[in-house]
């Protein structure tokens, strides 16, 4: 329980770092791929905005299906985990869909390589709130961080002795 009460807590900095200053760093090398991979998977149906869509969609769907299955296994300090990267991977696309405009960002691909949220904003009449949009994204994924470490807090910080249960907040893996 003190291992994950210290880990929990050492998340904090990092948190206060991705609100304050975010920047492209290693855990987005790992949502990159998974965001890469949603292009393929909802670019089977055929359609052009569901494929660029797709992205961003299985990029923050997968800590999301991670947290919810650990959440139902009684694992409330994984799934909070899972919320954390959640929010993390939010916030990178909060910085990504705010650079829909001015396409600062380099972007992954071969050839020409047209920024996804640019396409999407742009079909969706929504290019020219593109920064205000951003910046409500970030608010929001700053806010589920803070939730995230207090979930982690809370299911580390029990004073259960050795083989009693906490109730809602179990070890079972």
């Amino acid at each position: 329980m003190k291992i994950r009460l210290i880990f929990s807590l050492a998340l904090v900095p990092y948190a206060l770092w991705l609100m304050i200053d975010y920047q492209y760093h290693f855990i987005d090398g790992a949502n990159l791929l998974i965001h890469e991979a949603g292009h393929v998977l909802f670019g089977l149906p055929g359609n052009r905005f569901l494929m660029v869509a797709g992205g961003t969609l299985l990029q923050l769907l997968v800590p999301l299906m991670f947290a919810v299955h650990l959440f139902l296994q009684y694992d409330r300090f994984g799934a909070s985990l899972c919320l954390f990267w959640f929010a993390e991977s939010l916030m990178y696309t909060a910085v990504y869909l705010g650079d829909a405009k001015a396409g600062k960002l380099p972007l992954f691909g071969v050839g020409k390589v047209q920024h996804d949220w640019l396409y999407l904003l742009k079909t969706a009449g929504l290019l020219d709130y593109c920064t205000e949009i951003a910046s409500l994204l970030h608010v929001f994924a700053s806010a589920l961080l803070c939730l995230a470490i207090y979930l982690a807090v809370r299911a580390s910080a029990g004073s259960a002795s050795p083989g009693e249960e906490i109730p809602g907040f179990s070890d079972r893996q």
